[in-house]
């Protein structure tokens, strides 16, 4: 599944041609693929279609939320000249789990000895020169609002929801399938409901998938007791990974 660049054709010179990058700008009819009026749903096109076959880690979270969408934007006027697959890997470098809730990441990340395992400092050096070792995702790979906020996978329930079944069951399925010996860590209960439907169905080993990590938002208030309720378990589970999967 290389990278697939039909929707940014469309979209970039949109994107580089506008005059600011409001809210109001942002989430506009240029901009919107898919809509549910009844649900109070609303999909916006997003450039964070970069897949890097060569990651042996996958962060998936539920959808990429506006200030996300703003960093992609921005990522991608400032490489304007720069080659599609250059422009869409840097989106996803500074666009992914940005701002906030990118700290709180690393923080949880490094306390579970992942970066010795893939031989650096921290992991933050994934949202830089160690980049191409992530596969920074989302279930939902475009930005999506519920009565105009930040999805956030529970309501409405992201796998009972008709408009959400052809990310999941689709481009999700097929981006896990061709990373097929990556590292998942599902952020969230949310996202891990989702990843498990695809561990039925036969497309994601179970053996890849570490349990427990929860969403770290900083407006997650449970975050620090799931955490520490389930580090072990996810530390050990994160060595016996790298044990059978070393990096070569």
């Amino acid at each position: 599944m290389p990278t697939r660049t039909d929707h940014f054709h469309a979209y970039k010179e949109k994107i580089i041609e506008l005059k600011d990058l409001e809210e109001a700008t942002l989430k506009s009819e240029t901009f919107l693929i898919e809509e549910d009026p009844n649900k109070q749903l609303t999909i916006y096109y997003a450039p964070f279609e970069y897949v890097n076959p060569q990651a042996k880690v996958v962060i998936a979270g539920i959808t990429p939320g506006l200030y996300q969408m703003r960093q992609s934007f921005e990522a991608i006027r400032d490489l304007a000249d720069a080659p599609d697959e250059e422009a869409l890997r840097a989106v996803k470098q500074r666009g992914s789990f940005s701002g906030p809730i990118r700290k709180n990441l690393v923080t949880m990340l490094d306390d579970l000895d992942l970066h010795h395992h893939l031989g650096l400092p921290t992991t933050l050096d994934l949202f830089g020169e160690a980049n191409h070792l992530v596969q920074n995702t989302a279930v939902l790979p475009y930005p999506v609002f519920y009565k105009g906020k930040n999805y956030n996978g529970s309501s409405p329930d992201m796998l009972r929801t008709d408009l959400f079944r052809s990310y999941v069951e689709g481009s999700f399925a097929e981006e896990m399938a061709v990373l097929e010996d990556a590292l998942i860590l599902p952020m969230g209960i949310n996202v891990r409901r989702a990843v498990e439907t695809l561990v039925d169905k036969g497309i994601i080993a179970p053996e890849r998938v570490v349990s427990g990590f929860p969403h770290p938002s900083g407006g997650n208030g449970h975050r620090h007791r799931i955490f520490a309720e389930n580090r072990e378990s996810m530390r050990r589970h994160i060595a016996e990974h790298f044990k059978q999967h070393p990096l070569k």
